[in-house]
């Protein structure tokens, strides 16, 4: 007899937990309350900014659209002046390793000079290429192509 009552005071227990969670988030109070990613954040950057620039196929050129992106970091990263980020330049699968490693690293590095020129310190920026090794995209199409030739500003 003591198990079933043991049994039925755990389970009574349990609903008012969950009915005091339920409260809590309705009300507005605790995690629930919180909205949107922490200002300054990797996610903030994601969300409020864009991370990621495009490129054409074998090109390192920034393009129209790009330079809008990087236009946006560069006021962000003025805004959060404490922020230092990681510029990492990507390739699609087509080619030789090294080839692509070389092509990362100078997408990185064009995405790395127009945010220098936008006013963004040079001790704020790491480049890295990645070539080939880190897609976004696993099929083996040129629109899966297309969003792996990338260049994908992250906080550090």
């Amino acid at each position: 007899m003591n198990i079933k009552m043991l049994g039925a005071l755990a389970a009574v227990a349990l609903l008012a937990a969950c009915a005091h969670k339920e409260t809590a988030a309705t009300q507005g109070t605790g995690a629930a309350a919180t909205s949107g990613p922490a200002p300054g954040s990797e996610e903030d950057l994601v969300a409020n900014v864009g991370d990621r620039v495009f490129f054409d196929f074998d090109k390192a050129n920034l393009k129209e659209d790009a330079r809008a992106t990087l236009d946006r970091q560069a006021a962000w990263l003025q805004k959060y002046g404490s922020v230092s980020v990681q510029v990492a330049g990507n390739t699609d699968e087509r080619g030789t390793e090294e080839y692509n490693l070389a092509l990362g690293q100078r997408r990185a590095n064009s995405a790395a000079d127009y945010l220098k020129a936008r006013g963004v310190s040079d001790a704020r920026i790491a480049t890295i290429s990645y070539g080939k090794s880190r897609p976004t995209c696993l099929e083996h199409s040129e629109q899966c192509w297309a969003q792996n030739r990338n260049a994908i500003t992250s906080v550090r």
